[in-house]
Protein backbone atom coordinates (compact mmCIF):
# COMPACT_ATOMS: atom_id res chain seq x y z
CA UNK A 1 0.00 0.00 0.00
CA UNK A 2 1.39 3.09 -1.15
CA UNK A 3 2.14 5.52 1.75
CA UNK A 4 0.05 8.75 2.52
CA UNK A 5 2.42 11.85 2.33
CA UNK A 6 0.74 14.28 4.59
CA UNK A 7 -0.24 17.59 3.34
CA UNK A 8 2.38 19.92 6.22
CA UNK A 9 5.36 18.09 4.12
CA UNK A 10 3.62 18.34 0.85
CA UNK A 11 3.53 22.21 1.39
CA UNK A 12 7.22 21.99 2.55
CA UNK A 13 8.28 20.63 -0.47
CA UNK A 14 6.51 23.26 -3.15
CA UNK A 15 7.98 25.69 -0.74
CA UNK A 16 11.47 24.53 -0.63
CA UNK A 17 10.94 24.09 -4.78
CA UNK A 18 9.41 27.63 -4.97
CA UNK A 19 12.69 28.96 -2.90
CA UNK A 20 14.73 27.35 -5.27
CA UNK A 21 13.09 29.08 -8.38
CA UNK A 22 13.12 32.65 -6.93
CA UNK A 23 16.81 32.52 -5.99
CA UNK A 24 17.57 31.22 -9.08
CA UNK A 25 15.68 34.21 -11.10
CA UNK A 26 16.91 36.72 -8.91
CA UNK A 27 20.36 35.86 -8.97
CA UNK A 28 20.22 36.29 -12.89
CA UNK A 29 19.83 39.97 -12.26
CA UNK A 30 22.87 41.46 -13.96
CA UNK A 31 23.33 45.52 -14.54
CA UNK A 32 24.76 46.40 -17.59
CA UNK A 33 25.27 50.51 -17.54
CA UNK A 34 24.23 51.87 -20.59
CA UNK A 35 22.26 48.15 -21.44
CA UNK A 36 20.05 47.58 -18.58
CA UNK A 37 17.32 50.06 -17.96
CA UNK A 38 17.79 51.57 -14.20
CA UNK A 39 14.20 51.71 -13.48
CA UNK A 40 12.30 54.43 -11.84
CA UNK A 41 10.27 51.97 -9.39
CA UNK A 42 9.79 48.12 -9.12
CA UNK A 43 8.97 45.07 -6.93
CA UNK A 44 11.28 44.05 -4.52
CA UNK A 45 10.66 40.62 -3.03
CA UNK A 46 12.23 37.11 -2.15
CA UNK A 47 10.77 33.89 -1.87
CA UNK A 48 8.74 34.56 1.02
CA UNK A 49 6.19 36.34 -1.04
CA UNK A 50 6.00 33.69 -3.60
CA UNK A 51 5.09 31.09 -1.10
CA UNK A 52 2.70 33.17 1.00
CA UNK A 53 0.83 33.18 -2.67
CA UNK A 54 1.45 29.81 -3.57
CA UNK A 55 0.23 28.78 0.12
CA UNK A 56 -3.45 30.77 -0.82
CA UNK A 57 -3.65 29.61 -3.88
CA UNK A 58 -3.42 26.01 -2.31
CA UNK A 59 -6.19 27.30 0.56
CA UNK A 60 -8.33 28.26 -2.85
CA UNK A 61 -9.70 30.68 -1.10
CA UNK A 62 -10.54 33.20 -3.99
CA UNK A 63 -12.43 36.33 -2.23
CA UNK A 64 -10.43 38.53 0.43
CA UNK A 65 -10.63 35.69 3.43
CA UNK A 66 -7.58 34.73 6.15
CA UNK A 67 -4.72 36.69 4.84
CA UNK A 68 -7.06 39.76 3.93
CA UNK A 69 -7.84 39.52 7.70
CA UNK A 70 -4.38 39.05 9.27
CA UNK A 71 -2.52 42.09 6.10
CA UNK A 72 -5.68 44.66 7.74
CA UNK A 73 -4.55 43.80 11.67
CA UNK A 74 -1.18 43.93 11.21
CA UNK A 75 -1.20 47.26 8.93
CA UNK A 76 -3.33 48.57 12.05
CA UNK A 77 -0.73 47.77 14.26
CA UNK A 78 2.17 48.90 12.28
CA UNK A 79 0.58 52.30 11.47
CA UNK A 80 -1.26 52.60 14.89
CA UNK A 81 -4.78 53.31 13.55
CA UNK A 82 -7.95 51.48 14.57
CA UNK A 83 -9.40 50.43 10.72
CA UNK A 84 -8.14 49.51 7.65
CA UNK A 85 -10.07 48.33 5.10
CA UNK A 86 -8.29 46.51 2.09
CA UNK A 87 -9.43 47.14 -1.74
CA UNK A 88 -8.30 46.02 -5.16
CA UNK A 89 -6.06 49.80 -5.59
CA UNK A 90 -5.37 53.09 -4.30
CA UNK A 91 -7.53 54.50 -6.66
CA UNK A 92 -10.29 52.52 -5.79
CA UNK A 93 -9.03 53.86 -2.14
CA UNK A 94 -9.75 57.04 -3.28
CA UNK A 95 -12.74 56.53 -4.45
CA UNK A 96 -14.32 54.83 -1.41
CA UNK A 97 -12.76 57.88 0.63
CA UNK A 98 -14.88 60.57 -1.14
CA UNK A 99 -18.21 58.51 -1.21
CA UNK A 100 -17.66 57.47 2.12
CA UNK A 101 -18.20 60.78 2.95
CA UNK A 102 -22.03 61.19 1.25
CA UNK A 103 -23.13 58.81 3.30
CA UNK A 104 -27.19 59.74 4.74
CA UNK A 105 -25.69 57.63 7.93
CA UNK A 106 -23.98 60.59 8.63
CA UNK A 107 -24.62 63.55 10.31
CA UNK A 108 -23.30 65.94 8.04
CA UNK A 109 -22.59 64.52 4.64
CA UNK A 110 -21.53 65.46 1.75
CA UNK A 111 -24.00 66.88 -0.65
CA UNK A 112 -23.67 67.40 -4.56
CA UNK A 113 -22.27 70.98 -5.32
CA UNK A 114 -20.21 70.82 -1.89
CA UNK A 115 -16.67 71.98 -2.61
CA UNK A 116 -13.44 70.15 -1.49
CA UNK A 117 -10.25 71.62 -1.19
CA UNK A 118 -7.29 69.92 -3.22
CA UNK A 119 -4.36 70.76 -5.71
CA UNK A 120 -3.91 70.03 -9.25
CA UNK A 121 0.03 68.69 -8.76
CA UNK A 122 -1.71 65.22 -8.21
CA UNK A 123 -2.76 61.72 -9.77
CA UNK A 124 -5.76 62.25 -11.84
CA UNK A 125 -7.48 59.37 -9.06
CA UNK A 126 -7.05 61.61 -6.32
CA UNK A 127 -9.25 64.18 -8.27
CA UNK A 128 -11.60 62.24 -10.13
CA UNK A 129 -13.50 60.88 -7.15
CA UNK A 130 -14.48 64.31 -6.15
CA UNK A 131 -16.05 64.60 -9.44
CA UNK A 132 -17.41 61.42 -9.77
CA UNK A 133 -19.84 61.90 -6.70
CA UNK A 134 -20.94 65.52 -7.95
CA UNK A 135 -18.53 67.44 -5.62
CA UNK A 136 -16.79 70.69 -6.73
CA UNK A 137 -13.04 70.85 -6.50
CA UNK A 138 -10.95 74.02 -5.24
CA UNK A 139 -7.98 73.86 -6.23
CA UNK A 140 -5.27 75.64 -4.26
CA UNK A 141 -1.61 76.33 -5.38
CA UNK A 142 1.41 74.23 -4.07
CA UNK A 143 4.83 75.25 -1.84
CA UNK A 144 7.83 75.81 -3.44
CA UNK A 145 10.36 72.97 -2.94
CA UNK A 146 8.31 71.15 -0.72
CA UNK A 147 5.21 70.71 -3.74
CA UNK A 148 2.42 70.11 -1.17
CA UNK A 149 -0.91 72.13 -0.65
CA UNK A 150 -0.19 75.65 0.70
CA UNK A 151 -2.21 75.47 3.90
CA UNK A 152 -1.71 79.66 3.65
CA UNK A 153 -4.24 79.19 0.80
CA UNK A 154 -7.22 77.24 2.03
CA UNK A 155 -8.88 79.88 4.25
CA UNK A 156 -8.75 82.19 0.99
CA UNK A 157 -10.28 79.17 -0.70
CA UNK A 158 -13.27 79.02 2.04
CA UNK A 159 -17.09 79.13 0.43
CA UNK A 160 -20.22 78.47 2.20
CA UNK A 161 -20.39 75.25 0.24
CA UNK A 162 -16.67 73.74 1.59
CA UNK A 163 -17.22 70.44 3.05
CA UNK A 164 -13.68 69.01 3.21
CA UNK A 165 -9.64 68.79 2.13
CA UNK A 166 -7.99 66.39 0.28
CA UNK A 167 -4.58 66.88 0.01
CA UNK A 168 -1.19 64.48 -0.88
CA UNK A 169 1.57 63.72 0.90
CA UNK A 170 3.82 64.28 -2.21
CA UNK A 171 5.87 61.65 -3.26
CA UNK A 172 6.54 60.53 -0.02
CA UNK A 173 7.19 63.89 1.86
CA UNK A 174 4.35 65.07 4.23
CA UNK A 175 1.95 68.35 3.99
CA UNK A 176 2.19 70.37 6.88
CA UNK A 177 -0.01 68.25 8.68
CA UNK A 178 -0.72 70.38 11.74
CA UNK A 179 -1.53 73.56 10.08
CA UNK A 180 -3.95 71.80 7.57
CA UNK A 181 -5.85 69.42 10.19
CA UNK A 182 -5.67 72.97 12.58
CA UNK A 183 -7.52 75.06 9.70
CA UNK A 184 -9.99 72.16 9.25
CA UNK A 185 -11.21 71.51 12.62
CA UNK A 186 -11.19 75.21 13.48
CA UNK A 187 -13.54 75.08 10.26
CA UNK A 188 -15.55 71.91 10.65
CA UNK A 189 -13.91 70.07 7.65
CA UNK A 190 -13.66 66.27 6.83
CA UNK A 191 -9.79 65.98 6.21
CA UNK A 192 -8.63 63.16 3.73
CA UNK A 193 -5.31 62.33 3.22
CA UNK A 194 -3.45 60.56 0.11
CA UNK A 195 -0.94 58.66 1.57
CA UNK A 196 -1.00 56.69 -1.31
CA UNK A 197 3.30 57.92 -1.98
CA UNK A 198 3.98 57.77 1.39
CA UNK A 199 3.62 54.92 3.62
CA UNK A 200 6.11 54.85 6.65
CA UNK A 201 6.39 59.01 6.40
CA UNK A 202 6.00 60.63 9.68
CA UNK A 203 4.94 63.98 10.74
CA UNK A 204 5.42 65.29 14.55
CA UNK A 205 6.31 61.64 15.35
CA UNK A 206 2.98 59.96 13.73
CA UNK A 207 2.86 58.05 11.01
CA UNK A 208 0.74 60.22 7.77
CA UNK A 209 -1.93 58.74 7.02
CA UNK A 210 -3.53 58.65 10.53
CA UNK A 211 -4.22 62.38 10.83
CA UNK A 212 -7.34 62.65 8.56
CA UNK A 213 -11.07 61.22 8.84
CA UNK A 214 -10.25 58.76 6.08
CA UNK A 215 -6.83 58.43 4.68
CA UNK A 216 -5.44 56.24 1.67
CA UNK A 217 -2.55 53.50 0.59
CA UNK A 218 -1.60 51.95 -2.61
CA UNK A 219 0.42 49.03 -3.19
CA UNK A 220 1.11 49.23 -6.79
CA UNK A 221 4.42 47.55 -7.72
CA UNK A 222 5.71 50.91 -7.58
CA UNK A 223 4.62 52.14 -4.27
CA UNK A 224 6.54 51.05 -0.99
CA UNK A 225 5.22 47.87 -0.79
CA UNK A 226 3.16 45.89 -3.10
CA UNK A 227 0.24 43.51 -3.41
CA UNK A 228 0.46 43.81 -7.10
CA UNK A 229 -3.02 45.69 -7.38
CA UNK A 230 -4.13 47.04 -4.11
CA UNK A 231 -4.98 49.69 -1.43
CA UNK A 232 -6.28 50.26 1.72
CA UNK A 233 -8.67 53.02 3.36
CA UNK A 234 -7.20 53.82 7.13
CA UNK A 235 -9.65 55.65 9.58
CA UNK A 236 -10.05 55.90 13.18
CA UNK A 237 -14.15 56.06 13.07
CA UNK A 238 -15.53 52.92 13.43
CA UNK A 239 -19.01 54.45 11.53
CA UNK A 240 -16.84 55.47 8.57
CA UNK A 241 -15.00 52.15 8.45
CA UNK A 242 -18.45 50.93 8.41
CA UNK A 243 -19.48 52.92 5.49
CA UNK A 244 -16.18 52.20 3.26
CA UNK A 245 -16.99 48.35 3.65
CA UNK A 246 -20.41 48.98 2.75
CA UNK A 247 -19.51 50.98 -0.72
CA UNK A 248 -16.84 48.58 -1.12
CA UNK A 249 -19.00 45.66 -0.84
CA UNK A 250 -21.82 46.59 -3.28
CA UNK A 251 -23.46 49.14 -1.28
CA UNK A 252 -24.64 46.40 1.26
CA UNK A 253 -25.58 47.38 5.02
CA UNK A 254 -24.25 44.00 6.42
CA UNK A 255 -20.84 43.86 6.91
CA UNK A 256 -20.54 40.22 7.44
CA UNK A 257 -16.74 39.06 6.51
CA UNK A 258 -16.79 36.68 3.60
CA UNK A 259 -18.39 33.05 4.72
CA UNK A 260 -19.61 33.92 7.87
CA UNK A 261 -23.67 35.30 8.66
CA UNK A 262 -25.44 36.76 11.24
CA UNK A 263 -22.90 38.86 12.89
CA UNK A 264 -25.14 41.55 14.00
CA UNK A 265 -27.47 38.70 15.46
CA UNK A 266 -30.56 40.59 13.74
CA UNK A 267 -30.04 39.35 10.25
CA UNK A 268 -34.18 38.75 9.81
CA UNK A 269 -35.06 41.67 12.18
CA UNK A 270 -34.70 44.17 10.33
CA UNK A 271 -36.63 47.04 8.85
CA UNK A 272 -34.87 49.55 6.54
CA UNK A 273 -36.43 51.34 3.98
CA UNK A 274 -39.76 49.95 2.15
CA UNK A 275 -38.25 46.57 2.35
CA UNK A 276 -40.79 44.10 4.39
CA UNK A 277 -39.72 43.78 7.97
CA UNK A 278 -37.55 40.92 8.57
CA UNK A 279 -35.75 40.96 4.83
CA UNK A 280 -32.58 39.01 4.75
CA UNK A 281 -29.90 41.68 5.82
CA UNK A 282 -27.31 40.27 4.19
CA UNK A 283 -29.21 41.99 0.70
CA UNK A 284 -30.22 45.34 1.91
CA UNK A 285 -28.40 47.94 0.33
CA UNK A 286 -27.94 51.73 1.74
CA UNK A 287 -25.28 52.97 -0.66
CA UNK A 288 -24.41 53.30 -4.02
CA UNK A 289 -21.37 50.71 -4.06
CA UNK A 290 -19.01 48.48 -5.71
CA UNK A 291 -17.15 45.64 -5.84
CA UNK A 292 -13.90 46.84 -4.72
CA UNK A 293 -12.02 43.68 -2.87
CA UNK A 294 -8.76 42.40 -3.84
CA UNK A 295 -8.26 38.56 -3.50
CA UNK A 296 -6.32 36.38 -0.49
CA UNK A 297 -3.94 35.54 -2.92
CA UNK A 298 -2.51 39.62 -2.95
CA UNK A 299 -3.38 39.86 0.49
CA UNK A 300 -0.62 36.84 1.24
CA UNK A 301 1.66 39.34 -1.00
CA UNK A 302 1.28 42.35 1.10
CA UNK A 303 1.36 40.77 3.94
CA UNK A 304 4.93 39.34 3.49
CA UNK A 305 5.94 42.91 2.18
CA UNK A 306 4.61 44.98 5.24
CA UNK A 307 7.48 43.04 7.02
CA UNK A 308 9.95 44.67 4.57
CA UNK A 309 8.85 48.25 5.04
CA UNK A 310 11.06 49.13 7.50
CA UNK A 311 13.91 48.23 5.91
CA UNK A 312 12.60 49.25 2.24
CA UNK A 313 12.25 53.05 3.61
CA UNK A 314 15.31 53.08 4.98
CA UNK A 315 16.65 52.03 1.54
CA UNK A 316 14.65 54.38 0.36
CA UNK A 317 15.78 57.53 2.43
CA UNK A 318 20.16 56.41 1.47
CA UNK A 319 19.18 56.58 -2.13
CA UNK A 320 17.40 60.03 -1.94
CA UNK A 321 20.53 61.14 0.36
CA UNK A 322 22.53 59.77 -2.18
CA UNK A 323 21.35 61.77 -5.48
CA UNK A 324 21.09 64.86 -2.91
CA UNK A 325 24.42 64.89 -2.04
CA UNK A 326 25.70 63.94 -5.48
CA UNK A 327 24.12 66.80 -7.31
CA UNK A 328 24.75 69.50 -4.85
CA UNK A 329 27.06 70.94 -7.32
CA UNK A 330 23.77 71.44 -10.12
CA UNK A 331 21.76 73.56 -7.45
CA UNK A 332 22.57 76.38 -10.13
CA UNK A 333 20.28 74.78 -12.74
CA UNK A 334 18.09 72.67 -10.40
CA UNK A 335 15.52 73.18 -7.57
CA UNK A 336 14.95 70.02 -5.02
CA UNK A 337 12.19 68.84 -3.11
CA UNK A 338 12.62 69.75 1.22
CA UNK A 339 11.32 67.97 3.06
CA UNK A 340 8.51 69.46 5.31
CA UNK A 341 9.46 70.89 8.73
CA UNK A 342 8.44 68.27 11.78
CA UNK A 343 8.07 65.62 9.02
CA UNK A 344 10.59 62.52 8.52
CA UNK A 345 9.48 61.85 4.60
CA UNK A 346 9.30 58.58 3.43
CA UNK A 347 10.38 59.02 -0.32
CA UNK A 348 8.68 57.65 -3.52
CA UNK A 349 11.38 59.69 -5.98
CA UNK A 350 14.07 62.35 -6.46
CA UNK A 351 12.30 65.18 -7.58
CA UNK A 352 13.65 68.31 -9.04
CA UNK A 353 12.77 71.46 -11.17
CA UNK A 354 14.98 72.67 -13.83
CA UNK A 355 15.28 76.46 -13.17
CA UNK A 356 14.16 79.47 -15.58
CA UNK A 357 17.87 80.42 -15.86
CA UNK A 358 19.31 76.72 -16.78
CA UNK A 359 20.57 76.99 -20.17
CA UNK A 360 18.71 73.53 -20.92
CA UNK A 361 14.90 72.51 -20.81
CA UNK A 362 13.37 69.79 -18.33
CA UNK A 363 12.52 67.71 -21.89
CA UNK A 364 15.93 68.37 -23.32
CA UNK A 365 17.45 66.80 -20.46
CA UNK A 366 14.55 64.26 -19.96
CA UNK A 367 15.19 62.50 -23.78
CA UNK A 368 18.90 62.76 -22.94
CA UNK A 369 18.81 60.20 -19.73
CA UNK A 370 16.26 57.86 -21.71
CA UNK A 371 18.82 57.22 -24.42
CA UNK A 372 20.89 56.15 -21.90
CA UNK A 373 18.23 53.97 -20.15
CA UNK A 374 17.79 56.14 -16.76
CA UNK A 375 13.91 56.05 -16.10
CA UNK A 376 12.54 59.39 -15.50
CA UNK A 377 8.70 60.82 -14.69
CA UNK A 378 6.76 63.98 -14.72
CA UNK A 379 5.11 64.23 -11.42
CA UNK A 380 2.03 62.70 -12.57
CA UNK A 381 -0.67 65.44 -14.46
CA UNK A 382 1.69 68.26 -13.81
CA UNK A 383 -1.22 70.63 -13.61
CA UNK A 384 -4.60 68.47 -13.50
CA UNK A 385 -6.55 71.05 -15.03
CA UNK A 386 -4.95 71.60 -17.97
CA UNK A 387 -5.43 67.90 -19.35
CA UNK A 388 -7.65 67.16 -21.70
CA UNK A 389 -10.03 65.18 -19.62
CA UNK A 390 -10.65 68.16 -16.98
CA UNK A 391 -11.79 70.72 -19.84
CA UNK A 392 -14.99 72.24 -18.77
CA UNK A 393 -15.56 70.69 -15.42
CA UNK A 394 -16.63 72.49 -12.50
CA UNK A 395 -14.94 74.00 -10.27
CA UNK A 396 -12.68 77.08 -8.67
CA UNK A 397 -9.04 77.89 -9.27
CA UNK A 398 -7.19 80.09 -6.71
CA UNK A 399 -4.79 82.26 -7.99
CA UNK A 400 -2.28 81.29 -11.03
CA UNK A 401 -1.28 78.29 -9.90
CA UNK A 402 2.32 79.51 -10.83
CA UNK A 403 3.73 77.01 -9.17
CA UNK A 404 2.03 74.21 -10.12
CA UNK A 405 2.58 75.35 -13.37
CA UNK A 406 6.81 75.43 -12.94
CA UNK A 407 6.08 71.12 -12.02
CA UNK A 408 4.38 70.41 -14.88
CA UNK A 409 6.78 72.40 -17.13
CA UNK A 410 10.03 72.02 -15.69
CA UNK A 411 9.95 69.02 -13.10
CA UNK A 412 11.17 65.76 -12.86
CA UNK A 413 11.66 62.99 -10.71
CA UNK A 414 14.00 59.61 -10.85
CA UNK A 415 13.43 56.52 -8.58
CA UNK A 416 15.03 55.64 -5.09
CA UNK A 417 13.33 52.27 -4.74
CA UNK A 418 15.35 49.75 -2.83
CA UNK A 419 15.71 47.99 -5.55
CA UNK A 420 18.69 50.07 -7.30
CA UNK A 421 22.25 48.92 -6.12
CA UNK A 422 25.23 50.93 -5.95
CA UNK A 423 26.33 50.56 -8.81
CA UNK A 424 23.10 51.68 -10.21
CA UNK A 425 22.97 54.70 -8.73
CA UNK A 426 26.43 55.56 -9.14
CA UNK A 427 25.66 55.15 -13.10
CA UNK A 428 22.82 57.09 -12.81
CA UNK A 429 24.85 60.52 -10.89
CA UNK A 430 27.52 59.98 -12.80
CA UNK A 431 24.92 59.24 -16.24
CA UNK A 432 23.40 62.92 -15.19
CA UNK A 433 25.99 65.11 -14.65
CA UNK A 434 27.77 64.08 -18.12
CA UNK A 435 24.60 64.94 -19.26
CA UNK A 436 23.87 68.29 -17.77
CA UNK A 437 27.63 68.85 -18.75
CA UNK A 438 27.04 67.95 -22.61
CA UNK A 439 23.13 70.07 -22.85
CA UNK A 440 25.40 73.40 -20.73
CA UNK A 441 28.08 73.00 -23.52
CA UNK A 442 26.23 72.46 -26.68
CA UNK A 443 23.93 75.66 -25.53
CA UNK A 444 27.13 77.12 -25.16
CA UNK A 445 28.66 76.29 -28.48
CA UNK A 446 25.20 77.52 -30.31
CA UNK A 447 25.24 80.92 -28.65
CA UNK A 448 28.94 81.23 -29.98
CA UNK A 449 27.75 80.60 -33.10
CA UNK A 450 25.11 82.46 -33.69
Amino acid sequence: MKKRISEEKLRDTIQSCVTMIVDARLSRNKFIPGKSPVHYAGRVYDAEEVINAVNASIDFWLTLGPYGNSFESALCAKLKVRHACLVNSGSSANLLAVSALTSPKLRRPLRPGDEVITTAAAFPTTINPIIQNNLRPVFVDVLPRNYNGDPGMIKDALSPRTRAVFFTHTLGNPFDVGAVSALCERHGLYLLEDNCDALGARYDDRFTGTFGDLSTLSFYPAHHITMGEGGAVLTRDGMLQRIVLSFRDWGRDCWCASGTDNTCRNRFNRKLGRLPRGYDHKYIYTHLGYNLKPTDIQAAIGLAQLKKLDDFITARRKNREFFYRAFADLREYFEFQEPTPNSIPSWFGFFMIVKENAPFSRDDLVKALEIKKIQTRMLFGGNITRQPAYRGIACRIMGKLRETDRILTRGLWTGVYPGLSREQLEYMAETFKDEVKKLIHRKVSRRAHE
